[in-house]
């Protein structure tokens, strides 16, 4: 993608998804799923970069603006973590169409056009650049919560009262509408993250009685995924172990539909089988023992 492509997406992404009206990320689903507790922290004191639903930056819990092509720098070094990121990595990847004379001045461009906010959350130096080491990012807290739920030594406890905040950070796209092809990788990695362990929350969900929570979970898993069938399954087995059976069959049936008009394909034998006995009762196939 040219820099003027890549600077499109990003104004386009910032009208819709910007730092202006974002709520701050909250820092309470980072904690494991079987904690008896819940961290109460909130983004406060520093700088966050948020990446989950939209690129946003705050400082002290505010919400900064930052310049449409300084937005792109800060969105990929934030997904670089803590490393630091030599400065030609970060040119040529931003700016991969442009000539590299050309791509480091963009560079220098967009770092000098930080404001102070933005500046905060970096540092800069002349050979590299990273995240200043109180900078803390959205993403980063949302994988160690992905990761605890999908931790084995957990898999026998119970999810603790912050399930739902975990849903609710599992559900966030990472930077919709940007189509770089760096961020469109990251996405596509976390989209495979969460949703492993969306399907996952579900299931113990569901093994300890939350069948609210369970739904709530499985349904996002759908949302990110239509044609997923692991996270059909997990909605349908959360109906069933509601008793709600209907619900159930109309899960399946919007799925079924999805599935032949996208894809030409029919539900697997396994997940027919987990409605198998409720289609048959509604066609009537079943008949009352002598």
């Amino acid at each position: 993608m040219s820099w003027q492509g890549g600077q499109r997406m990003g104004n386009g992404h910032r009208d819709g998804h910007g730092a202006v009206g974002r709520r701050a990320p909250q820092q309470a689903v980072s904690v494991p799923i079987s904690s008896a507790s819940a961290s109460s922290g909130r983004v406060g004191a520093g700088v966050c970069i948020g990446v989950l639903g939209g690129f946003g930056l705050w400082v002290d819990g505010e919400s900064a603006a930052v310049p449409a092509g300084s937005e792109r720098v800060l969105a990929f070094l934030a997904l670089c973590a803590r490393a630091a990121v030599p400065r030609p990595l970060i040119a040529g990847t931003l700016w991969p169409a442009s000539s590299e004379h050309s791509a480091h001045a963009n560079l220098r461009s967009a770092l000098a056009r930080l404001h102070h906010a933005g500046r905060q959350a970096l540092e800069i130096g002349p050979a590299e650049v990273r995240l200043a080491r109180d900078t803390t990012v959205d993403l980063h807290d949302a994988r160690r919560t992905a990761h605890r739920i999908l931790d084995p030594a957990d898999s026998g406890r119970p999810p603790c009262s912050s399930a739902l905040d975990a849903v609710d950070v599992l559900s966030a796209d990472l930077l919709p509408g940007w189509y770089d092809d760096w961020a469109l990788l990251e996405a596509e990695d976390w989209r495979q993250l969460r949703l492993h362990a969306l399907e996952t929350l579900a299931g113990r969900l569901i093994t300890a009685r939350r069948y609210a929570e369970a739904v709530a979970a499985a349904q996002a898993a759908v949302h990110a995924d239509p044609l997923r069938e692991s996270g059909q399954a997990c909605l349908v087995r959360a109906h069933l172990a509601e008793g709600n059976p209907s619900e159930a069959l109309h899960a399946f049936a919007r799925y079924t539909r999805r599935l032949h008009d996208e894809l030409g394909l029919e539900p697997t034998e396994r997940i027919q089988r987990l409605v198998a006995g409720l289609v048959r009762s509604r066609r009537g196939d079943d008949r009352p023992g002598p």
